[in-house]
C-alpha cells in the first residue's frame, strides 16, 4: 500500500508533462495558469469596464478545465494519496534555522503551517504579508506576460527569448527573497 503513496519518479512525471505540452502545442494552445484569472474576470463581465478583459473568453474555456482538474487533483492527492509524514526529511541545520525564524512546523509538515494554516489569518501582519505577496505575484505575472508555469514550460519549449529572461528573473527573485528579504520579515 505504501508503494502507491510514494512520489512518482521524474521519469514518469516528466513524460506526462511533455505529453500534455505536446498535445497543447499540436492543438494550437499555450500552457499557462495565470490566464485563468483573466478568463474568469472576462466571464464575469469585466470587459465592459476594462479593455484588457474584452476578449473572446470562450476560446480560453478549455484552460478552466485545467484549473478545475488541478484543484481536484491537489485535493485528491493531499487527502487520499499522501503519507502524513514529510516526504523528504530536512537537514537538522535547516530545521534549526527555520525554528529560529519562528517556523516550528519545519520538518513536520509539507508547508509551514505558520504561513498557510488557519492560524495565519489571526495575525494582521500575516494577512498583510499574504495580501502583499498576492499583489506582487499578480503584478509580476502580468508584467512578465505570464506566470512561471507558462514561461518555464510552454515558453522555453517554444524557444522564446522573453520566457528565458522571465525564468531567470523568477529564479533570481526567489533567491533574493529567500536569502536576503525573508530573514528580515520573520
Amino acid at each position: 500500500m505504501n508503494a502507491i503513496l510514494e512520489p512518482w519518479p521524474w521519469y514518469v512525471g516528466g513524460p506526462m508533462i511533455a505529453i500534455t505540452l505536446i498535445s497543447l502545442l499540436y492543438l494550437g494552445k499555450s500552457f499557462g495558469f495565470s490566464s485563468n484569472l483573466r478568463t474568469l474576470c472576462s466571464m464575469a463581465g469585466a470587459g465592459k469596464n476594462c479593455e484588457f478583459f474584452c476578449f473572446d473568453w470562450k476560446a480560453q474555456s478549455w484552460n478552466l478545465l485545467f484549473l478545475v482538474g488541478t484543484i481536484a487533483g491537489g485535493f485528491i492527492s493531499y487527502h487520499y494519496l499522501s503519507l502524513p509524514e514529510v516526504v523528504t526529511p530536512l537537514s537538522e541545520t535547516t530545521i534549526t534555522k527555520l525554528h529560529d525564524l519562528g517556523f516550528n512546523s519545519a520538518g513536520q509538515a509539507y508547508i509551514p503551517t505558520e504561513l498557510f494554516g488557519v492560524t495565519a489569518f489571526e495575525s494582521p501582519k500575516q494577512i498583510l504579508l499574504l495580501l502583499l505577496a498576492g499583489l506582487l505575484v499578480g503584478f509580476g505575472s502580468r508584467y512578465a506576460g505570464g506566470c512561471t508555469s507558462g514561461h518555464a514550460i510552454s515558453g522555453l519549449s517554444n524557444f522564446q527569448l522573453p520566457s528565458l529572461y522571465a525564468v531567470i528573473g523568477f529564479f533570481a527573485g526567489g533567491l533574493i527573497m529567500v536569502h536576503l528579504i525573508f530573514p528580515f520579515i520573520f
